[in-house]
């Protein structure tokens, strides 16, 4: 059975699209998922995203097996399970025919996975980038969304090409180190686990 991520996010153009998808494969198969790889689907906002998996398991026909990707906007309770922040969060209730492994988090954003690995971001931003603007946060799932975009904005402000969503996150993406990310992101590393025993 593949897997199919429908993840938050990608724009609202076929181009940034594009772009998303290669990101995200690129991630993937760095991740040591090429011969797993799941079909990428860009979901676009929040509640599109959600849409479009609650539709795929309704469609699905027991080859494919849907997986939603979002990011959780905010701290997660070590108490709750993804479906239980996501119930919190967004009033979304559990589809009958979802599993406990069929939702993920990027927590809190998926930019905080690109804060993981400094050592990418400074190779893309180049010479003016401010790592120092970095911490070294213990856990990086903790810092709230707003401080990581603050980070991301003050890192990269005098930089050519400084962070924005779109075209930069793609290409970031394509190129952070997967197992960094894993390392100081457990909810990472539960997605990337789960895609790994398919």
């Amino acid at each position: 059975m593949s897997a199919v991520l429908y993840i938050e996010g990608g724009g609202d153009n076929r181009r940034l699209g594009a772009e998303f998808r290669q990101g995200w494969k690129a991630f993937l198969t760095n991740a040591g998922l090429p011969g797993r790889m799941p079909k990428v689907v860009r979901g676009g906002t929040r509640q599109q995203t959600f849409n479009r998996f609650v539709t795929a398991l309704g469609d699905s026909q027991g080859g494919t097996f849907p997986i939603l990707l979002v990011d959780s906007e905010g701290p997660v309770s070590a108490a709750h399970s993804v479906w239980q922040h996501l119930h919190t969060h967004d009033r979304w209730n559990k589809p009958a025919a979802a599993g406990d492994d069929q939702a993920f988090l990027m927590v809190q954003v998926m930019e905080s996975w690109l804060l993981a690995d400094r050592n990418a971001l400074q190779k893309y931003f180049g010479e003016r980038f401010k790592a120092d603007a970095i911490r070294q946060w213990p856990r990086l799932e903790e810092v709230p969304k707003e401080t990581v975009f603050d980070v991301l904005e003050n890192a990269t402000a005098r930089c050519p090409k400084p962070y924005s969503k779109g075209r930069v996150a793609s290409e970031l993406l394509a190129r952070i180190d997967p197992a960094i990310v894993e390392g100081v992101c457990p909810h990472a590393k539960s997605l990337l686990d789960r895609l790994r025993a398919s």
